[in-house]
């Protein structure tokens, strides 16, 4: 083929290059739409729960603080026991991440809370409605939570009232059932000297409650999920404390807080020198009644866990090269498997085995 038949060649080639490419950009709206449609299809077609192997599930729906970051809602972890979908706390941000993990709010059978600061409860009145609406729940989802959850419960009750009535208004009672609007508290009480309680108690499942450390909070509590064999823990907000200790030995996953008082101290400096005194006191006030990184790793240690999730990031961690500062002396410490919390993050524990998977259901299409 000569020069000439090889230029004519490709020049054909570019063009029909050219008018596939303007085509499928003139068409990009209706092909968007069709992949909408399939999404919605799948995701209308499925039951997510009930696609995932038996055994005990973790996702953290937020892995945040009251500390604004742009990659972490509120704290926020999702607990899948068989086919039975739990949440335990409910920050800021965390119900639109529990959607999107494919989680649905519709399923939530109960909530748990650790205690009453803002944080840990600022999304629980939305979650409840999303719960409500969605699914058309003719019961209040139980809201578990050491004494005054009653309070709290009945707070975000009264200031959704008049949405719930419009909605009824709006939809119908058939499909809004007026009778599962809003949380059904389940207070339990709790101090630190006091037993542990258990709040769920079935042939495969059991829920406990136990007290940690987070003065002057109190009560404030971490919870024990136990099913076909598998444990997880979720420490809540609290300093070292040797009830979790306790509670955690042998635990397949501790799910556990971490301020990193290193940085922390960066944010304490930096509020000194531009003279925001009211900040530099909560920096200063808020270390003595966390827990580091470190000292979560000595805990996880001695308890023989399997894997350490930390939550609840402090101060937060704009770029994961700042995960290694946030750690220290951490992977020194404890031997298991590793990881500094993100937003859909998916811990599997099938039953009737040892293993441990590691997912993210927040940046991947289900």
């Amino acid at each position: 083929m000569g020069k000439s038949s090889l230029r004519t060649a490709g020049a054909i080639a570019l063009l029909v290059i050219a008018l596939v490419g303007g085509g499928i950009w003139l068409l990009r709206g209706v092909i968007a739409q069709h992949m909408l449609a399939h999404a919605f299809d799948h995701a209308m077609g499925s039951d997510p729960i009930a696609a995932l192997p038996d055994g005990l599930h973790v996702g953290l729906c937020g892995s945040g603080s009251p500390m604004p970051d742009p990659t972490r809602a509120g704290p926020c972890t999702a607990v899948v026991a068989g086919r039975r979908l739990f949440v335990v706390d409910s920050g800021t941000g965390s119900t639109k991440n529990l959607s999107l993990m494919n989680l649905p709010p519709a399923q939530v059978r109960a909530v748990f809370l650790t205690h009453f600061h803002s944080d840990h409860i600022a999304d629980l009145g939305e979650l409840m409605l999303q719960r409500w609406a969605a699914g058309g729940a003719s019961t209040q989802v139980p809201v578990y939570g050491p004494t005054g959850v009653d309070q709290v419960v009945n707070g975000f009750n009264a200031a959704y009232v008049l949405d719930s009535g419009y909605r009824i208004a709006h939809h119908g009672p058939k499909v809004v059932p007026p009778s599962g609007f809003g949380g059904a508290p389940r207070p339990f009480a709790m101090s630190r000297t006091g037993p542990n309680v258990v709040l769920i108690d079935e042939p495969d499942l059991t829920v406990t409650a136990f007290p940690v450390d987070h003065g002057p909070v109190d009560p404030a509590v971490g919870y024990l999920f136990v099913y076909r064999g598998r444990r997880v823990v979720i420490s809540g907000d609290t300093a070292p404390s040797a009830r979790l200790e306790a509670v955690s030995k042998g635990a397949d996953l501790l799910v556990h807080e971490g301020l990193a008082r290193n940085l922390v101290e960066v944010q304490y400096q930096a509020a000194l020198r531009h003279g925001r005194a009211n900040l530099a006191q909560i920096f200063h006030d808020i270390v003595g009644y966390h827990t580091t990184p470190e000292q979560a790793a000595a805990i996880a240690e001695r308890a023989h866990v399997r894997m350490l999730l930390f939550t609840h990031v402090i101060p937060p961690l704009p770029v994961r090269a700042l995960e290694g500062p946030y750690l220290g002396r951490s992977r020194g410490i404890f031997h298991g498997l590793l990881r500094v919390g993100r937003d859909g993050d998916f811990v599997s524990l099938p039953a009737g085995s040892a293993e441990i998977r590691l997912s993210d259901r927040l940046h991947t299409f289900f």
